[in-house]
């Protein structure tokens, strides 16, 4: 037996929409708090805090109906978190810009490229490997942020950002392949809706 959905893919005001946004309103805090702090337990402590309610919005959201808001909302929020943190932590010199410059530059250009294919009934679906590039971008962040890896190890973070990276340019070609599958396969067809 199926079970009831809570709410309906037009649902706005939904928990999960909710601590997305909740997500959102508390990024500028924690950006501001690793401009003026660095690495810092309190600094981690919001950042595991916001980067953990990631896979809690997404839960809550299978669980009780996925919304188009939502899909809209969870990787804008996502995405602000991740490079906002990743350019904060240029600018105190923990990461190098290169590869923060990479990671900003596929996600930023692929992000409009889904928006234009949604506008034509295409959607591209989350892939694993796309996860697990998220994870890998915010263990690098959170490496950066954590008071003993920073002071004494900072090669971990460093190295971390550079898998990210590599990890972030390969999905970018993979849903690049995606697209032009899709797109030559089905070009009178949309997809089915990519929700949350």
């Amino acid at each position: 037996m199926t079970e009831a959905r809570a709410y309906g893919p037009s649902a706005l005001l939904t928990p999960a929409n909710a601590i997305t946004l909740a997500r959102l309103a508390l990024t500028p805090v924690l950006l501001s708090s690793i401009v003026e702090t660095g690495d810092a337990w309190s600094t981690l402590a919001l950042w595991v805090l916001l980067a953990g309610s990631d896979g809690v919005d997404g839960w809550l959201a299978r669980k009780q109906g996925t919304t188009r808001s939502g899909a809209f909302l969870d990787p804008l929020a996502d995405k602000f978190l991740v490079l906002g943190a990743m350019v904060c932590l240029v600018a105190d010199g923990s990461f190098w810009w290169l590869p923060v410059a990479v990671i900003a530059f596929r996600e930023i250009s692929l992000t409009a490229y889904r928006s234009y294919l949604g506008r034509r009934g295409i959607s591209l679906p989350a892939r694993w490997s796309a996860k697990v590039k998220t994870v890998v971008q915010e263990v690098a962040v959170g490496f950066a942020l954590l008071p003993l890896s920073a002071d004494h190890a900072p090669w971990i973070a460093e190295s971390l950002l550079w898998v990210a990276m590599v990890l972030t340019a390969w999905t970018g070609i993979q849903y690049l392949v995606d697209a032009r599958r899709s797109t030559v396969a089905r070009p009178d067809r949309p997809l089915e809706r990519d929700e949350r």
